[in-house]
């Protein structure tokens, strides 16, 4: 399998925020300052189906019966699975989860963007027995801090389930396991298929393929590519493409961990490159959150959207997603065109460090590392593909089969740009504002502008 880009992360000092928190009175705080927060108990399956259940408890081991004999009770999920089809999902497999071990699953559901901008203090208060998380740096970071546990244990049973990269993907710095993979899903370029035959457009293979095509689609009155930033993190994807097309992968996770500058001349040639194919881009991206594009493509205003294959599930429709088809970003046509190199993100679960139900919070765990987990999560939410290789993947749809191909081809795979440098560094104070800064004025001076960027990640705490 491809590279996933794992690297060590050192201990720093204590995360911001956490004494805030705690003095809020932890996890019950954290949800109430959260707007759209909602906690729901999945008893079972049944439960858990209703149109108004949050993402149901990720108590999810099932197989936790076998793993953990002893575990009982309850356990509580903090959950960023918000929007409504991978709420329902993950609402699903937790009721499966409740049914098969008789463990109750309070699952505390938060708006996504103010999930990850909250969770350093929130796992330093009183967080919930597990979370919804995210590969790479991140869960490495706070593994590193003593903010997780060791489920090393877990991965005894589970560990035949996943590749040596997905179990790489999922291990600290001190070699032990912290993570349960649930699925993965690629960026790329997202079009409609009959609109396009419609059309006569040709899919691009190289950038100028691409202009070229954008071109056409601005005679023929169309957005040529929907964007969104309002929410700060979308923009990250499409820096993160650019510089592995034209730096290559190893630069790219180097800036990312500190180790090349952002004053890199390198870096420049990145934004001068974002800058020429910005007038291909939708001109409001500020204003827009990545729902409202994908309706402009769904609504054929934009003939293409660069997004993850979440955006599929904006598709409300059968026939709708039917139409949807994808490709890789277009090739720059420098050395590094060889790496196919994407941003593959992977989604799952990990123990907080203060977990009250420990062995639930591991049955959870052994539930949502079986194949079970994956075959129930996706029947809801056939965007991803899953990371649990003896799932049942006979009835992936052609999103699915296009998903696991692009990957399979990729031979260098990012996680993104926010999970793969340190949080302090990606959040709304650092590089969120920094691109949105960019977005409105792409043709400020881009050495003072990038001076900026170095001089922020260089103000940050040692780690």
């Amino acid at each position: 399998m491809a590279d996933l880009g794992q690297r060590p992360v050192s201990r720093r000092t204590l995360l911001k925020g956490g004494a805030a928190v705690a003095a809020l009175g932890g996890a019950s705080a954290f949800l109430a300052a959260c707007s759209g927060s909602t906690a729901t108990t999945a008893p079972s399956a049944a439960a858990s189906a209703a149109p108004s259940a949050a993402a149901p408890s990720a108590a999810a081991s099932a197989a936790a019966s076998a793993a953990a004999p002893s575990a009982a009770g309850s356990i509580t999920f903090g959950s960023n699975y918000s929007d409504p089809v991978p709420q329902k999902a993950f609402a699903d497999t937790m009721a499966a989860f409740t049914t098969k071990t008789g463990i109750q699953c309070t699952i505390n559901t938060v708006e996504h963007n103010k999930f990850q901008d909250t969770i350093n203090a929130y796992l330093q208060a009183t967080p919930d027995d597990c979370f919804t998380w995210f590969a790479g740096y991140r869960m490495r970071f706070f593994a590193a801090q003593g903010l997780a546990t060791d489920i090393s244990d877990v991965w005894q049973t589970i560990g035949a389930n996943f590749s040596d990269a997905f179990k790489t993907a999922s291990t600290g710095d001190d070699g032990k396991q912290y993570f349960v993979p649930l699925y993965n899903y690629p960026w790329v370029v997202i079009y409609r298929k009959s609109f396009w035959q419609e059309k006569g457009y040709q899919v691009p293979k190289t950038i100028s393929d691409f202009t070229t095509l954008g071109d056409q689609m601005k005679k023929d009155g169309l957005i040529p590519l929907a964007f969104a930033d309002k929410d700060g993190w979308p923009a990250m994807g499409t820096f993160d493409i650019l510089n592995m097309r034209l730096n290559g992968y190893d630069f790219h996770i180097g800036l990312m961990a500190g180790k090349e500058k952002w004053t890199d001349p390198k870096v420049v040639a990145v934004f001068q490159e974002w800058a020429k194919l910005l007038p291909y881009f939708d001109p409001q991206p500020l204003g827009l959150t990545w729902q409202e594009a994908a309706q402009k493509l769904i609504n054929k205003q934009a003939g293409m959207y660069f997004l993850g294959t979440f955006a599929g599930q904006q598709a409300s429709d059968q026939a709708t997603h039917d139409d949807l088809d994808f490709f890789p970003w277009p090739l720059h046509g420098t050395q590094y065109d060889s790496e196919m190199a994407i941003d593959a993100p992977i989604d799952g679960f990990m123990v907080s460090a203060k977990a009250k139900n420990v062995d639930g919070a591991k049955a959870a765990m052994e539930f949502l590392g079986s194949p079970d987990a994956p075959n129930i999560y996706l029947k809801s939410d056939p965007n991803d593909v899953a990371a649990n290789k003896n799932a049942d993947t006979s009835g992936y749809n052609a999103f699915q089969k296009s998903s696991a191909t692009i990957i399979a081809g990729a031979n260098k795979i990012a996680q993104f740009l926010d999970r793969d440098t340190r949080p302090d560094f990606a959040g709304a104070n650092g590089m969120q504002q920094f691109l949105q800064s960019f977005l409105k004025n792409p043709t400020q001076d881009l050495n003072k502008f990038l001076s900026g960027i170095q001089g922020f990640y260089d103000s940050l705490p040692p780690q």
